[in-house]
């Protein structure tokens, strides 16, 4: 088989490992024929500034030294689902590191990067269906064949039937009236927003930038699909990745001096700007604003999540813990006269969170110079894929205040991460005259 399958069997083929009840699983199983064929590489290359990312690795396997620990301030003994869920996320950490690894190693003529590009493309595709599916069909769910396997008590854990159990949407009532939130081909609403923010970035590059007439007009309409679920996802934190990504294009286009370009996207916000404003999508958007409904009960979490991790600001607890009551209560759990008591456990409000509980403030430290070194390292690449990764990574930084990036959004930005290594390769190649695949020229492709 081509030595690019295995990516394509993950970017291309995730609904089906979705559909199977595999979605989160994907990147594990993938990674085996993907470590199989590293080994049958060696020696292989590595990128810039990944001993910041083994140091990282290195605090995940030294943080578990604390699992069977329980700070103050916070409830729960030490057994199995501690045990299985700090285990999860260490497999998964470990399994997109040997994604990048063999995204970096595969040549250019083995797996084109304009060609993995359309990959995140369709990937997007496929997610906007989702989102569309949740949209108009909210209800829509049935049983994985993996469910029919499963011991009965996992089959009937409430986390473990969210990960291997297809649905389309999760239901929420906090504007007063059922609000269904898509969440196909993903486990939850927010990772469903926060995929698509990176998707949507590739797409444009891979049919817009590299695109003839043909996928530049079909790129319209599936935008135009796309807002749809955009707007009734009630997804600020899509909605301000979205927004950031305008923001970081404009300033990134104006400092290169493209003034038609620039002018160009202007226009086109504008447009929609005032398509807005007259449809009935406007009264969705102030309804929610108007219902921060979550906010206080993050900002609370996120501040009893670092006070706690002062208590092991070296190495963390190895994973979360949950804390004796929450902003509306000094108990835990939902009681009829308190119906929004309880709330997830320390860390689940923001990647950057889960860290600094799991791995403490040294190991937030190494995960955090990871991403800026690379954005320090590619800042140069002024390419359509340069730009596009450097946006990417932007978005990894201001995403994980939000959202938990494990799995899929994490495994989206190491693609992306790949994608920079791979162009800064063929850059250095043309530079030095080494005999390196040519980057993709900058021309329409149809």
């Amino acid at each position: 088989m081509p030595p690019a399958w295995p990516v394509a069997a993950l970017l291309v083929g995730y609904p089906i490992w979705w559909a199977l009840g595999l979605g989160i699983f994907s990147f594990t199983i993938i990674a085996i024929p993907m470590a199989w064929g590293l080994v049958r590489r060696w020696p292989i290359r590595l990128p810039a500034g990944f001993g910041l990312w083994l140091l990282f690795l290195l605090w995940c396997v030294f943080s578990l030294s604390m699992i069977t620990v329980d700070p103050p301030g916070t409830y729960g003994q030490f057994g199995m689902g501690r045990m299985i869920s700090s285990g999860l996320r260490l497999v998964q950490y470990l399994s997109i590191t040997i994604l990048l690894l063999y995204i970096g190693n595969l040549t250019e003529k083995e797996l084109p990067r304009l060609r993995l590009v359309r990959m995140l493309g369709i990937f997007f595709l496929t997610t906007v269906a989702g989102g569309l599916l949740g949209t108009y069909v909210p209800d829509f769910e049935f049983k994985a064949p993996l469910e029919y396997v499963l011991p009965a008590a996992l089959a009937n854990d409430s986390y473990v039937l969210n990960l291997v159990h297809p649905t389309a949407a999760q239901i929420e009532w906090f504007l007063g009236f059922r609000s269904p939130r898509p969440e196909a081909p993903f486990e939850w609403a927010n990772a469903w927003g926060n995929n698509l923010s990176i998707l949507l970035i590739w797409f444009v590059i891979g049919w817009w930038t590299y695109g003839g007439p043909g996928r530049r007009l079909s790129m319209g309409v599936f935008l135009s699909l796309a807002a749809i679920p955009v707007v009734y996802s009630l997804n600020r934190g899509l909605w301000a990745a979205l927004g950031f990504a305008v923001l970081f294009g404009a300033i990134r286009m104006a400092m290169r001096g493209r003034v038609w370009a620039l002018a160009g996207m202007s226009a086109i916000l504008l447009v929609g700007t005032v398509f807005f404003i007259s449809s009935p999508l406007k009264q969705i958007v102030d309804d929610r604003l108007a219902n921060p409904h979550s906010d206080s009960g993050r900002a609370w979490n996120r501040n009893k999540t670092m006070e706690v991790a002062w208590g092991s600001p070296v190495l963390g607890y190895g994973g979360t813990r949950w804390a004796i009551g929450s902003q509306n209560s000094s108990v835990t759990g939902k009681t009829g006269g308190c119906p929004e008591c309880g709330h997830p456990p320390l860390g689940a409000d923001g990647q950057l969170w889960l860290v600094i509980i799991s791995q403490g403030y040294v190991g937030a430290f190494f995960y955090l110079a990871f991403f800026l070194n690379a954005l320090w390292r590619y800042r140069r690449d002024n390419t359509p894929i340069g730009s596009a990764g450097l946006l990417v990574l932007c978005l990894a930084l201001f995403t994980m205040l939000i959202y938990d990036h494990l799995v899929t959004p994490l495994a989206l930005y190491f693609v992306t991460l790949g994608l920079l290594w791979r162009n800064d390769q063929a850059r250095r190649a043309a530079r030095f005259g080494a005999a390196l695949p040519p980057a993709p020229q900058h021309k329409a492709v149809s």
